[in-house]
């Protein structure tokens, strides 16, 4: 009985392999079976003439068995063949490598050390802020250093072998060193206190490294065959005394090694021919989630060798379900995540594209696949994949992935812009497969340029890479927070009301509350600049009636930001699946940002400021309205609008006049109690000091620290006895200077395509108009140059003028 039920299990598992695989190949199948039997019940009920419609199916199915069974024998005998042609490959000769270990000793001192040490002083910084240990509150880096001793590879030496297609070198790592430089300073947590130095001055790493050079050379892969051997020898220095802290440490460096360079998890290290001598610090990347195929609830959801054996009807079954197979995808990197809509079956078309952030050098893109049922809440988790990338230093990008039976998958991209597709297979699984495209769309690095499209962009010259940005002090950042697109909702009603918090250091800002799923801010906010690599934090929330909810949150590397180069970038939101904010950032020198829009004529002219209305204020009493008015303080100055009663939408029309001596010019709207103190309903500072002589700015600022509000304000910046001198027409200039930036592009783009083509003969012509156009434009720099200089002498020659001419003007009793 048992052998009769194995044999009909393994019958019902062919017949249904049989079936899908006919299913696959003719997929017209299932529209042609119910035509068939259709005629077959004409013909058996109405025509019963003949016995011809089950011959032919007959026929027909044992056509395509035979077929079938022939297909399997082939790919059994290929794989067969395949498996003894990689035993029985020959591997090189063992090989000695005392000159590598000779080599090293020479360079490691004054070229390997103190690169590697930067590298992974940054990649240690990480790790150990983002896993403390219980006992430490807070955990800095003081110094780092690989110290003098090199690691020792290969010393039973080495030799290459086959792994599936690729050729590898395996070869032993062991570096034991005393010598190692590297001391942390720890804050000790709470109930304790203290610090403690923390000085790790031995470092044990041994085990057995795989290289495969990949890209015809370009490139090598690198990884542990297994987890290595960790041993940290750590001492403490005047202070505290931690214990646990060199488990701890052991701990970390282990896992932090079996997750990144372990088997099948791989690095890569570039060969490139060229240094640009660029440092990458972020990008920007398009992923798109092409399709599934293969795709299997019962293979997906466990290994088949921890599967149990199924009954027929199970087996049955499953099969079946198949069909109603509804899947997505997740896309991760980093913080960020976006999914695909859900398809159904075995092999879903996606077509969904995602603009994702990098911030770094490097990044790790994972798709994550799930099921989708209707009618539950949980979605069903199935298999993973992931794509690693790496920017490389002769402006190239290279991607690299597991590929079937841990073999090797890799990609290289010249250039930003150009499409690299990639065939994925899940991991842990024998089934199943993600077809996926990634494309660099920008690298950004840390001298403020940008590479993309083919064409390297600079804001500023730069001579062998050197960044010649100036120093990051005394300048201000302008965030310009433009507009949104694919925001989500919590609310059930379906509604949204977007506004926009930024955080630079201590520093919050505030957007207006907008009422679109796309909504249009158009707010611009000033930031002292900050060192130390200090990110601009940016928060989205939806006002709701209990509450405000969020509605993702992304961060942004202020790193090369370069004087007169604004950046205009969409940001995706993190922590939710859809959702982008467009962001314009610029770096301002604070002398040119206070004399870019006239100078502040101190003593010599005065502020009017015009207070109109407010609007959306919020309800400060009982019954639903306010008493609003509003408080102006202008250094020691202070001065207050009439109240307006029980109103949410106050109008005002009253002007101040202040002299102009810089101080900031602050509006606090109070609402008015005749009982109970005053209540603030928000506040803002109106920012007059860059505005143009005599010319009035009429706008609504949006109030802080409250969830609405805004004050329409007129603002002008008033100097006496200043004519309008004719100044040079603006567009004149602008014109003939896209005129020359576009012609320079255009003769790029013509020698990269003559190039690639190969037809080097005809290079000659476009570089000398290229070197034509670029002194054209070294000459019409020192000709803007000319002119800016005497325009300036210009202005003072007015100014000082007007202030021989009016020696005692003063409007100190303006506003009094």
């Amino acid at each position: 009985m048992g052998r009769r039920k194995r044999r009909s299990v393994f019958n019902v598992d062919g017949v249904m392999d049989f079936f899908n695989n006919v299913m696959m190949e003719k997929p017209y199948l299932p529209l042609l079976i119910p035509l068939v039997l259709m005629l077959w019940a004409l013909e058996k009920w109405i025509f019963s003439l003949s016995n011809w419609v089950p011959l032919v199916l007959a026929v027909w199915v044992t056509v395509q068995h035979r077929n079938h069974q022939h297909r399997m024998a082939v790919e059994d005998l290929n794989k067969k063949w395949k498996r003894f042609a990689l035993s029985s490959s020959p591997k090189t000769p063992l090989e000695h490598c005392e000159w590598l270990n000779k080599l090293l000793i020479e360079i490691w001192s004054n070229y390997i050390n103190p690169k590697l040490s930067l590298r992974f002083q940054s990649i240690v910084e990480k790790r150990l802020k983002r896993n403390k240990s219980r006992l430490i509150e807070k955990l800095e880096l003081l110094e780092f250093s690989l110290g003098s001793s090199p690691p020792w590879l290969g010393l039973q030496g080495t030799r290459w072998s086959t792994f599936g297609d690729q050729q590898v070198m395996r070869l032993g790592f062991d570096w034991d060193t005393t010598d190692i430089s590297i001391m942390l300073l720890a804050k000790v947590a709470k109930p304790f206190f203290g610090t403690a130095k923390i000085v790790i001055n031995s470092l044990r790493i041994k085990g057995d490294l795989l290289l495969m050079p990949i890209l015809d050379g370009k490139a090598i892969l690198y990884s542990f065959i297994s987890t290595p051997e960790v041993r940290i020898t750590v001492t403490f220095g005047s202070g505290t005394e931690l214990p646990g802290v060199s488990s701890w440490l052991v701990k970390l460096l282990t896992d932090t090694l079996a997750k990144t360079m372990v088997e099948p998890r791989r690095q890569c290290f570039s060969l490139s021919a060229v240094d640009l001598r660029k440092k990458a610090v972020g990008g920007i990347v398009y992923v798109t989630v092409i399709s599934g195929n293969k795709l299997s609830r019962s293979s997906l959801k466990g290994s088949p060798s921890r599967r149990q054996p199924s009954s027929g009807v199970d087996g049955l079954r499953e099969h079946s379900d198949d069909k109603d197979l509804q899947t997505f995808v997740e896309v991760e990197l980093g913080k960020l995540t976006r999914r695909t809509n859900v398809r159904p079956g075995s092999s879903p078309q996606w077509d969904s594209t995602f603009n994702m952030i990098l911030h770094d050098n490097t990044g790790i893109v994972r798709f994550h696949l799930f099921e989708h049922t209707p009618g539950r809440m949980m979605c069903d988790y199935l298999a993973s994949c992931e794509i690693k990338m790496r920017y490389n230093t002769d402006d190239s990008t290279t991607f690299w992935a597991i590929g079937p039976d841990s073999s090797v998958i890799a990609r290289h991209s010249e250039f930003c812009g150009k499409a690299v597709e990639m065939v994925l297979p899940f991991e842990g699984v024998n089934i199943g497969e993600l077809a996926v495209k990634l494309v660099i769309k920008e690298w950004q690095f840390s001298d403020g340029s940008l590479s993309f499209n083919n064409l390297r962009v600079s804001s500023q010259p730069s001579l062998n890479g050197s960044s010649n940005f100036l120093p990051r002090t005394g300048r201000k950042i302008i965030v310009t927070v433009v507009e949104g697109k694919d925001l989500i909702t919590k609310d059930k009603s379906g509604k949204c009301n977007p506004y926009v918090k930024l955080q630079y250091g201590k520093v919050l800002q505030k957007t207006k509350t907008a009422h679109s799923f796309n909504p249009v801010w158009n707010q611009r906010f000033e930031f002292d600049e900050i060192g130390d690599g200090e990110y601009l934090k940016i928060k989205c929330y939806t006002e709701e009636v209990f509450g405000d909810d969020s509605i993702g949150s992304a961060h942004i590397s202020l790193k090369g930001l370069v004087e007169g180069s604004p950046r205009d970038v969409w940001i995706p939101l993190e922590k939710v699946n859809s959702g982008e904010l467009r962001i314009q950032i610029e770096a301002v020198r604070i002398d040119d940002y206070e004399g870019s829009r006239g100078s502040s004529y101190s003593g010599n002219g005065w502020i009017e400021l015009v207070l109109i209305e407010a609007r959306d204020l919020v309800a400060a009493d009982l019954r639903g309205t306010s008493d609003p008015y509003v408080r102006v303080q202008y250094g020691n100055l202070k001065r207050r609008t009439k109240v307006m009663y029980k109103t949410l939408n106050p109008k005002w029309h009253q002007t101040f006049e202040f002299p102009d001596n810089g101080n900031p010019l602050e509006l606090h709207v109070k609402d008015h109690n005749a009982v109970l103190p005053t209540s603030s309903i928000g506040d803002c500072v109106v920012e007059y000091q860059r505005l143009p002589p005599n010319q009035m700015a009429d706008k609504w600022i949006p109030l802080q620290g409250v969830k609405r509000g805004e004050i329409h304000i007129q603002a002008t910046r008033k100097v006496p006895e200043l004519e309008k001198k004719p100044s040079v027409d603006p567009d004149t200039s602008l014109t003939k200077a896209h005129q020359i930036s576009s012609q320079m592009k255009q003769m790029m783009i013509k020698l990269q395509s003559l190039i690639d083509d190969g037809i080097l003969e005809g290079i000659s012509t476009p570089v000398s108009e290229l070197e034509a156009l670029q002194d054209m434009q070294e000459e019409y720099m020192v000709q803007l140059e000319t002119e800016q200089m005497l325009l300036l002498n210009k202005i003072k020659e007015v100014g000082q003028e007007m202030l021989n001419s009016s020696p005692s003007l003063s409007r100190n009793s303006f506003g009094s």
